[in-house]
Formats: structure tokens, sequence, C-alpha cells
């Protein structure tokens, strides 16, 4: 009697597994980095060579109402630091789709970056106080936030987020608004797409507060993709503008490769910094889910005579070789 009563248990808990885990499509993957770097620098500090890792778990659920509706949820977990980078949940239908938690907001989604040529980006300078590091919006990141993403209409799509920062009225950031939205278009056997995004953060008041903006074309034509892009970023004693052009060229199957270069100013008398940054890239697909990244990047700081600059003039070559695996 007991066996039979452990097995009708087992088989009853069994059933309800299969049960609930047909409601729902169940997802599991992740990647991970291993990273080998060698920079020249003017700052004895960050002269020298080091390792790296990185790694992500990614578990994913979706679901149909009777109604309809998508219904989905997404956790992202930094596995080499044991947190939490993203965790959110979507409702998609016919009136588009609201993201709501911690995921990349509008800004992100619909900014078009010159860096973005190239997989493995290098920023290098670490002494200077630039809000800008390439051509992207300066935006909320991971914040928790809402975000509203509208049909597609065409080739035309947008998007808004709107964080909340918290109910302090007497200091700090206060509530953040993304707008972004991208129009694409075949032309002559290539595929142009415009996009740009915007980012406001309200500041306490008799403070400026913080503004980011990006405008960017991309065009592909076969295996070759390039793009032009230009961010600024507004904040208090900081008023700085990023110029940025890249190419990518799909030599076969297994092999990409990719370069960029971009100059980044902040001119408002308190700051006085000059940023640039030159690079390129080879990716090689050795295997289904496992590629190497060779990354070379060339890079001068100049601080100018503002007090408000960064602390030490730097100028480098960084070279970084990265073996990726997905899952």
């Amino acid at each position: 009697m007991r066996k039979l009563l452990l097995g009708t248990t087992a088989l009853a808990a069994a059933a309800t597994l299969s049960a609930n885990a047909a409601l729902a499509d169940v997802s599991i993957g992740g990647y991970y980095e291993w990273v080998y770097q060698s920079r020249t620098s003017d700052v004895a500090t960050n002269d020298g060579t080091s390792m790296a890792t990185d790694s992500e778990i990614k578990i994913s659920f979706k679901n149909k109402t009777d109604s309809g509706l998508e219904v989905g949820m997404a956790v992202e977990l930094e596995s080499d630091s044991a947190g939490i980078d993203e965790s959110n949940m979507y409702i998609k239908g016919g009136f588009g789709q609201l993201i709501l938690g911690q995921q990349d907001g509008a800004a992100d989604k619909f900014a078009i970056d010159a860096e973005d040529v190239v997989s493995e980006e290098i920023q290098a300078t670490g002494t200077d106080s630039l809000a800008l590091i390439d051509t992207d919006v300066v935006d909320s990141s991971d914040a928790n936030k809402i975000t509203y993403i509208m049909p597609g209409m065409g080739g035309f799509s947008a998007g808004v987020s709107f964080v909340d920062n918290g109910t302090n009225s007497t200091s700090g950031a206060q509530d953040t608004v993304e707008l972004g939205a991208q129009y694409t278009v075949d032309a002559g056997g290539a595929t142009i797409t415009i996009g740009g995004a915007t980012s406001n953060t309200e500041q306490i008041s008799g403070t400026v507060d913080s503004e980011s903006s990006n405008i960017g074309v991309s065009v592909t034509s076969g295996n070759i993709t390039a793009k032009i892009a230009q961010a600024t970023s507004e904040a208090t004693n900081a008023d700085e503008e990023a110029n940025g052009v890249g190419v990518s060229f799909k030599v076969s199957d297994t092999m990409t490769i990719g370069a960029y270069t971009i100059k980044i100013d902040d001119s408002t008398g308190t700051a006085d910094e000059e940023y640039t940054n030159t690079g390129a890239e080879v990716a090689y697909k050795i295997a289904s889910g496992l590629t190497a990244y060779l990354n070379i990047s060339d890079y001068d700081y100049k601080t100018g005579a503002g007090t408000g600059a960064g602390t030490t003039a730097d100028n480098g070559t960084v070279s970084k070789l990265t073996i990726k695996a997905k899952f």
C-alpha cells in the first residue's frame, strides 16, 4: 500500500509539473567570456597586462493569455559577481509592448552608435571626467523603469521610458524620461536606418538638468555595414559632443572585421577635455557558439586647462583577446 501511495504521489507530481511547464515556454541561456588585455599607457598605474572574465545566465519565460496577449519575464544573473544584471516582465499585443522592471530603456534601444560595428568595445582612459564614452546616448541603463514600445508602422518604430528616481525632492537626480525612434527603408539594394534618442534627468532646483541625445545613420549593403553618429551630453559644468564613424565587413561566414574612429570634446571652459579613440576588431567564429575577438584601440586624452577636467592626460594602445562561448 505504501509503495502504491508513493508511486501515485510521484505520478501526480510529475503530471502537475508537466501541466505547468506546458503553460509557459521556458528558455535558459548564457555566455562566458575570458579576456586577456595588454595596455601601454603614459599613466604608470594603467600600464601592463591583465586577465578578466565575464559571464551571465539568462532565464526567461513567456506565455499566451486567453485574450491573445503574450506575457513574459526574464532574469539575467551575473555569475561572476552573483548579482542580478537585469530583471523585468513584459506584456505584448496589438497595442505594442509594455516592459516593466530593470531593463535598458527606449534611448538604448533606438540610438545608433558608430562603435557598434565591433562586438567588444574598448574605452580606455580611466582618468577623464567625460560622461560620453562613445557616440551612444547617456541613458538610465538598467534602472527600474516603465517602457512602452509602439507597434511597428512600415519601417517606423519608436518608444518611451520613464524612471522614477525616488521621493527625495531636495537633493540629487529626479525623474528621467527617455525617447527613441528609428526609420528603416530599402533603397537600391541597401538597407538604411535613421535613428535617434534623447534622455532627460531632472535635477534639484537651481541645478542644470542632465540631458543627452543621439542621432545616427546605419547603412548595410551586402557584406558591408557603415555607421555614422553624433551624441551630446549637457549637465552642470559639462557640454560634451561626440562624433564618430565605423565600418564592418563580413569576410566570410566565419570572419568579420570592423573599424571605427570617435572624437569627444567638452568645451565648457570648466573642463576643456578632448578624447579620441580609433580601433579595429577581427571576429572569428571557431565553432557554433564559440567566437574569438581580437581588438586593438589607440586612444589619446587631453585634459585642457579647465578646472573640471579629468585628473591626468593619457595616451596609449590597448590590445585585447576575448574568447566567448554562448549557450
